[in-house]
């Protein structure tokens, strides 16, 4: 019986070695580094403390009333109902939101521009939200759309991807695709052909943003004229070291990605792969898997005490290797996408000034 128990053992350890190994990629390791930070930041500054209360109440404590379990399929409804209520909250945001639908399949993928005055309707910024692929919209983004906007003097549309769990990932994929081959030929007033583009996207919609990168190149469409992510997702195997060891640190992502800390990375893979019906090490989930030459001037902004960071830092590194023009801006003591937090955090302000100057720099942005 023991040799019997021994040898199931060892098949079900080869197993998961032969899925881990297929599962999760070539390994990125000689990308990781220590850059230097772009900016240091006080952690106890007046508006840090202030955002980090506001995590507490508002990501912290409902996950953990809610007992927060990977993979739930329900309670979306309340979580999106706050992203859209902290949106609508900011009545100083003004500017013009204008509905517009995207057309493809027989089907129509809804979206806003935002507008401002003076703006070129031929120069476009595609803003792709973030949300962890499952909340955020337009309307909870605005503090991100208005901002580029109103320094940069582009038309910005935001469209509204499907959701998960309720939509498959590749459903997302696709409704990001079918966006970026619009605005190519769509502004705020109808059919017109763009004059520059920008592509932008925060956290799951950086993944996004580094995604449609690789899909224009590869299919010979119009690219970018440049990029810009904020603290971008960009390995879905969850794989770079700052995963874990900034857990504690990242108020926003910590309620929803503790649980997989726990997990065996064989079985997380599966679980990922289960989840997402796709390979995590797949580029279409994972552009940092891709080749990553060839793509347009890259500028990433991450804080390096987010979970995230190590997949913006090793992302910049393979790109930079492979000869594209990509830059990290990294943050210290600043929250994941703290860009939104223009309100309370100054930081956010310069954040976004180095943006619109990165547009501005690839002609982009209105001169």
């Amino acid at each position: 019986m023991i040799p019997i128990i021994l040898g199931s053992a060892a098949l079900l350890g080869g197993a998961a070695y032969v899925a881990r190994r297929r599962l999760s990629g070539p390994s990125l390791k000689k990308h990781d580094s220590q850059p230097p930070l772009f900016r240091d930041c006080d952690p106890n500054s007046e508006g840090v403390t202030k955002v980090n209360a506001y995590l507490v109440e508002n990501f912290i404590k409902p996950a953990a009333e809610a007992g927060t379990k990977l993979g739930a399929t329900v309670g979306w409804e309340d979580k999106r109902e706050r992203f859209e209520e902290a949106g609508l909250a900011r009545t100083d945001l003004k500017a013009e939101y204008r509905d517009d639908w995207i057309e493809v399949e027989g089907r129509k993928i809804h979206g806003r521009w935002t507008l401002v005055d003076g703006h070129d309707p031929d120069r476009r910024i595609l803003y792709y939200h973030g949300g962890a692929f499952t909340v955020g919209s337009d309307v909870s983004h605005r503090p991100a759309t208005v901002n580029l906007a109103k320094r940069t003097g582009c038309a910005v549309f935001a469209p509204n991807y499907r959701l998960m769990p309720e939509n498959k990932r590749r459903d997302t994929i696709s409704d990001a695709r079918a966006a970026y081959h619009w605005i190519l030929d769509n502004g705020p007033d109808g059919e017109a052909p763009v004059k520059a583009l920008g592509v932008a996207g925060d956290s799951a919609g950086g993944n996004l943003t580094l995604m449609i990168s690789n899909y224009a190149r590869d299919n010979g469409l119009r690219q970018a004229d440049a990029i810009y992510a904020l603290s971008p997702s960009t390995d879905s195997t969850a794989a770079s070291p700052t995963f874990k060891q900034n857990l504690e640190t990242d108020l926003m992502l910590q309620p929803l990605l503790r649980p997989m800390i726990k997990i065996p990375r064989s079985l997380l893979l599966l679980g990922m792969r289960k989840s997402i019906a796709m390979n995590p090490s797949h580029t279409d989930v994972s552009p940092i898997f891709a080749d990553l030459s060839n793509l347009p001037p890259t500028l990433v902004q991450a804080s390096s005490t987010e979970m995230l960071y190590g997949d913006a830092v090793r992302y910049v590194n393979k790109a930079t290797a492979a000869g594209t023009d990509a830059t990290l801006q990294a943050w210290s003591h600043m929250p994941h996408v703290f860009q939104i937090f223009d309100d309370v955090l100054p930081e956010a302000h310069d954040a976004l000034d180095e943006a619109a100057a990165f547009f501005r720099k690839h002609g982009v942005a209105k001169p």
